[in-house]
């Protein structure tokens, strides 16, 4: 399989003109309400060769600031006015038909979550081919062969076997190298990567933040990197501009705007990045929009926290699935997840389950909340307050399931999107307390809206109306409903900007100082664990392969495992 090089015969390091130049792009978004500005007299220019990152929060116009790049607005978007400079193509000027060679060809883009930007029906090779097909020469034999080239350059092992096979039979990393492929199988001029990232965990993101770095390099590429992650950000990018309110506040180049950021927003969103540092101090303290709830400073009470007794202990904790067979199938077979798991958590703790994807983590949260007794075989044993969580029937196994509540990653799909959030919290008190009589749950309905910083009228609105932030909150307040013991937090703040993740994290550590609660937090964002637990235990192929406390692990791994996730974490 042998195949020339990556060539950009363009490429010429250190070159001035910029390979793209956008001078005051407005993009107008119509709505019932009507105009929106979505983006505002927008300029940057980015250069061969070069990282620039295009920083701000969920809503800022970063990704609509893209996609008018590649003239695939909405039907309700317009570009209103500006310019877009490719090299000396003015993009604006272009018929459908030119933009349609621009698109792949000249610009390549990797959106965010490649399980749905790869079409589930055809194979990974086929959906290569046409982006070959469509902007190279490569015919028939070439063409296969220079596919199977790509996918083994972005690291897929076996690719000529591989390019038969579909999206669904890769993991999330191995999902996203082959996106990686396709942007750039044309070999374009200009990657636009719009968070690449952040749904992977540290280690997969640093192959691939260190696989776009190479090829960037030996095509002589300029990346446009469209991000919240600002660690991301300073160890990649050459160039910052951070976009809010769709206008672009500040431009500076990487090492001037971590090292003396001039706008206050910017100055804002360090503040908010949770560090070991920070522990003890509210993170979204400076931020205006933060809820009363959460604002000011938060006291650390870990040392007042040392119970005696742990109030979850697990012990040689076994989970298997079981395989689906055909009738004509004989004996059951299974895929062993987790295996002899062990820890303790005690009251107003918080211990950090760590480690990669595909590791265990969630399947343990899962079998201790007892999601899994029709899916999968339980072994070992789980206690909480000295009640065995594993064997408990009926009526106690209610009253356990009252005792140890989960907030998932992501709140939009764990809200019924067909029931008022009132409903939606409603429904857990009266099916895991019905001695509360009607009254008493809407009483306590307002006392948990209040305590998670949402309004009063919450209850009357559906999920699909709040913020991603706001979602979280709900999810918060309906694991809260029937006053839990143990909060199992399963990714709750991974796919949230900086400072809503800080407002999120400063409502966790105020309620866990009020109700004296243990969090079991399964997460794989460092910052968050230094900032918030005070164990952590490091999963491996379905094993605990080290655990301590939070400031032991982080500062003196004992294994290799450990010691490489945390080389591979992004770092301010």
């Amino acid at each position: 399989m042998s195949q020339p090089a990556i060539l950009n015969p363009a490429y010429t390091p250190g070159t001035e003109q910029p390979v793209l130049s956008v001078q005051d792009l407005s993009v107008h978004i119509a709505s019932d309400a009507g105009t929106v500005q979505a983006v505002k007299s927008l300029e940057l220019a980015i250069k061969q060769g070069q990282t620039f990152a295009l920083v701000g929060e969920s809503g800022c116009g970063k990704s609509m600031t893209a996609l008018a790049l590649l003239r695939l607005l909405p039907e309700a978007g317009r570009i209103a006015a500006g310019r877009i400079q490719l090299g000396h193509t003015e993009l604006n000027s272009l018929s459908e038909q030119g933009m349609r060679a621009v698109r792949g060809g000249q610009i390549g883009i990797i959106f965010q979550e490649p399980s749905t930007s790869l079409n589930p029906v055809l194979t990974v090779g086929r959906q290569l081919a046409e982006s070959l097909r469509t902007h190279t020469a490569y015919r028939g034999k070439a063409l296969k062969a220079r596919a199977a080239w790509w996918l083994a350059r972005v690291g897929i092992p076996d690719a000529e076997k591989r390019l038969d096979d579909y999206p669904f039979q890769f993991s999330g990393g191995q999902k996203q190298r082959i996106m990686i492929a396709i942007a750039l199988a044309a070999e374009p001029r200009l990657l636009i990567a719009d968070e690449p990232t952040t749904a992977l965990d540290v280690t997969v993101q640093a192959q691939i933040l260190t696989l776009l770095a190479d090829i960037q390099k030996e095509m002589g590429l300029a990346i446009m990197l469209i991000t919240h992650d600002l660690a991301v950000v300073k160890n990649v990018a050459d160039y910052v501009a951070l976009m809010r309110a769709g206008e672009i506040v500040e431009t500076v180049d990487a090492a001037s705007f971590f090292a003396s950021p001039r706008h206050p927003y910017a100055r804002e969103l360090l503040a908010a990045i949770p560090t070991f540092a920070k522990r003890g101090q509210a993170l979204s303290g400076g931020n205006p929009d933060a809820p009363a709830a959460t604002a000011g400073w938060i006291p650390d009470t870990r040392s007042a926290h040392q119970a005696e007794q742990p109030l979850l202990a697990v012990q040689g904790l076994s989970v298997a699935y079981h395989n689906k067979q055909g009738w004509w199938h004989r004996g059951a077979s299974s895929t062993s997840i987790v295996k002899d798991v062990s820890f303790e958590l005690r009251a107003g703790q918080t211990l950090a389950l760590l480690g990669e994807s595909g590791c265990g983590k969630t399947t343990t949260a899962k079998a201790l909340l007892r999601l899994l007794d029709k899916t999968a075989q339980v072994e070992g044993s789980a206690s909480l307050d000295g009640v065995s969580l594993l064997d408990a029937r009926g009526r106690r196994l209610q009253h356990l399931r009252r005792s140890i509540q989960i907030v998932f990653q992501d709140p939009y799909a764990s809200l019924d999107p067909r029931m008022l959030v009132g409903e939606i919290l409603d429904e857990g008190i009266a099916a895991l307390r019905p001695d509360r009589s009607r009254r008493q749950r809407q009483a306590r309905l307002r006392e948990l809206l209040d305590r998670v910083g949402l309004p009063s009228n919450t209850v009357s609105r559906y999920p699909h109306e709040f913020s991603g932030g706001q979602r979280q909150r709900v999810a918060i307040a309906r694991a809260l409903a029937v006053e839990p013991a143990v909060l199992v937090c399963d990714e709750p703040t991974s796919a949230l900007d900086v400072s809503v993740q800080a407002q999120i994290l400063d409502l966790l550590k105020a309620l866990q100082h009020d109700l004296n609660m243990a969090y079991l937090f399964i997460t794989h964002n460092f910052g968050v664990v230094e900032y918030l637990s005070d164990h952590i235990a490091i999963m491996h192929a379905g094993r605990i392969i080290e655990s301590g406390t939070t400031e032991n692990v982080l500062t003196a791994p004992s294994h290799p495992e450990t010691a490489r996730l945390l080389a591979a974490v992004p770092r301010l």
